[in-house]
């Protein structure tokens, strides 16, 4: 076997296999380039999905004749020193261009600012061409024509080009709102025009551009700093969430980023807040120092390593959860709004019908004044089925209120005017309608209230206090169960044994590829001691977290609160419905049920003037 030199145009098209992925791989690149060089207006314009045209125009700095000669060089960059660990740039790799002109028809025009003329430079396929005077304004135009034509073995696992323009809009997407003072447009012949004028410091202003106005009402700021790591951005209040994690935008020192530890560390900071199969709605900015962070793991510099990575985790899931604590109970904006939409303006009346005593209503014509009666104490459920008498002797030994326990008594006087009680952020209980939904008046619109999910709430809220700072009680295996495992799970597994142990299970190595499970939680009861280890090393392997463990406990403290809650269909006195009300004010995520869902909504009372056209 005999070694050989490849050739430059091969090793490029090697190269653009893994910078190069698709026509969405080549905007960013260009995108990126022409942000390093000062850009303050970019346009990218496509035909065909991005395959059959790509241009992207800046007005940043511009190269020369000599610059544009080394543009198309690989290794060739004006971004980096002598080291990696001092990285302030998108690019720095020095291989987009040149992977771009191997596999596609590329030419580059530029003009320096303060230049007579500009210039300009081709590459197709890999084969470049000289450098001559062009007419062009200052800046550079990238055209990218004929993508993966030299390659077209590429083109087969390209996807349709409505999917392929998807990306490039998703692309420009994240870069406008990683650099809010840029003027971003992008058009062509396969989409409408999508614009985003440049906004300044005003970031907020810059998402709900791309992420649509309803996010402005419904955002958390966050601002948060450890260990010389600065956390900013924006949070959705639970309520406001999506079907996918497409919402979820995450930047590391301006460069978006798509990095599973940080998408991991958001799902974690809304755990039991949202329901399952729908996704928070956030844009996270990390800054810290450059030599923190591996930006070099990919060509495609999309993931990123952390020298810390449980302090980036900490952070984030401390923010957001802090902030949530703070301001995330309030109730989605997006809800009135559906709840607009819901309202009919009028009502067509039936034909009219003679009156006689079979067609008399059976209860009186204006109804009859809701009979209130019981209370929570009344409303209590036997203890959570299907969990096994160990679960529930767990939470006894917590001492755990629950539903059977009387609720906190309204801080208010029986005396208390509505219009006192009306000063409170959710209100005064005038009503209970259908047996289940509290209508409060508040000082400017009116808020309805799920009186179960609420009341689930709460009292999830304290069982989980009460699961917090303490070791969970567990219960011990006559015979220790074994489970074999990869060394390096095993290793995985007991660098995390001391948490699992505060939760009720205790593990011992037994022998390099083995895990000797002793005691197993209570409140689980009986349970697959095997499979649970077994999938809590999958969990660490893979987001280097052992959250699995606290989750199952957590949807058992969840389903038991279901079941020792207030019902539906129990009516409820008015001090009952106050009581409830200032309960939820100052419980923590009360604004959500334990399945994610909303606990109430609010209506402004502009909006309700609104719907009978008197604003």
């Amino acid at each position: 076997m005999i070694i050989k030199q490849l050739s430059e145009t091969l090793i490029n098209q090697i190269a653009a296999g893994e910078v190069i992925e698709r026509p969405a791989s080549a905007a960013k690149e260009l995108i990126e380039n022409a942000i390093d060089a000062g850009a303050t207006r970019i346009e990218v314009a496509t035909a065909g999905g991005g395959k059959t045209l790509l241009r992207v125009i800046d007005n940043g700095c511009g190269m020369g004749p000599e610059d544009l000669a080394l543009a198309i060089r690989r290794h060739c960059t004006s971004k980096l020193s002598e080291t990696l660990f001092d990285i302030r740039s998108l690019g720095f790799r020095g291989e987009a261009l040149p992977s771009i002109g191997s596999v596609a028809k590329l030419t580059i025009t530029s003009r320096p600012a303060g230049a007579d003329s500009g210039a300009e430079i081709a590459v197709i396929g890999g084969k470049v061409g000289d450098v001559r005077p062009a007419a062009a304004n200052p800046g550079t135009t990238v055209e990218v024509r004929d993508l993966f034509f030299a390659t077209p073995a590429r083109l087969k696992f390209m996807k349709t080009e409505k999917a392929e323009a998807g990306a490039i809009s998703e692309i420009v997407k994240r870069m406008a709102i990683a650099f809010p003072a840029i003027r971003f447009v992008l058009s062509g012949t396969d989409r409408s025009t999508l614009e985003f004028p440049g906004t300044g410091d005003d970031h907020l202003a810059r998402i709900a551009q791309v992420l649509g106005a309803d996010f402005k009402d419904n955002a958390i700021e966050l601002d948060a700093e450890r260990e010389d790591v600065r956390l900013t951005g924006f949070a959705g209040v639970p309520t406001f969430n999506r079907g996918n994690s497409a919402h979820q935008y995450a930047f590391v020192n301006g460069r978006p980023v798509q990095d599973k530890q940080i998408l991991s560390a958001i799902r974690g900071a809304y755990a039991e807040t949202i329901p399952q199969g729908r996704y928070p709605v956030a844009v996270l900015s990390l800054t810290l120092d450059p030599a923190l962070v591996d930006v070099n793991v990919h060509p495609a510099k999309s993931d990123v390593r952390f020298r810390d990575p449980a302090l980036v985790r900490g952070l984030i899931v401390g923010a957001i959860r802090q902030s949530l604590q703070r301001e995330g109970d309030r109730a989605a904006t997006t809800g009135a709004g559906g709840m607009l939409r819901a309202f009919r303006p009028g009502f067509s009346p039936q034909p009219a019908q003679a009156w006689s005593p079979a067609s008399s209503p059976s209860r009186p014509l204006h109804g009859a004044a809701p009979s209130f009666g019981g209370g929570f104490a009344a409303a209590a459920a036997p203890a959570a089925r299907g969990f096994g008498e160990a679960a529930q002797a767990a939470f006894d030994s917590l001492s755990v209120p629950t539903a059977r326990s009387e609720p906190i008594p309204s801080p208010l006087p029986q005396s208390a005017s509505v219009e006192a009680i009306a000063s409170y952020p959710l209100g005064a209980a005038r009503a209970q309608v259908h047996a289940n939904y509290i209508v409060a008046q508040t000082e400017d619109g009116l808020v309805i209230v799920d009186q179960h999910a609420a009341h689930e709430r709460l009292v999830f809220e304290q069982m989980r206090k009460a699961l917090i700072g303490r070791r969970l009680p567990s219960q011990g295996l006559l015979i220790p169960e074994i489970v074999d495992l990869p060394e390096e799970d095993c290793d995985r597994l007991m660098t995390h044994a001391e948490s699992l142990e505060q939760l009720g299970l205790a593990i011992e190595r037994f022998g390099p590829g083995a895990i000797a499970v002793r005691e197993t939680p209570a409140m689980l009861g009986e349970m697959d001691a095997t499979q649970l280890v077994r999938d809590l090393a999958d969990e660490i392997a893979e987001w280097d977290t052992a959250d699995r463990l606290s989750a199952k406990l957590e949807h058992v403290a969840a389903t038991m609160a279901c079941h020792g809650s207030v019902r539906s269909g129990r009516r409820l006195r008015v001090e009952e419905m106050n009581a409830l009300l200032r309960q939820m004010e100052q419980t923590p995520g009360s604004g959500q049920c334990n399945h994610g869902r909303p606990t109430y909504v609010e209506l402004k009372l502009s909006d309700i003037e609104r719907l009978f056209g008197r604003s």
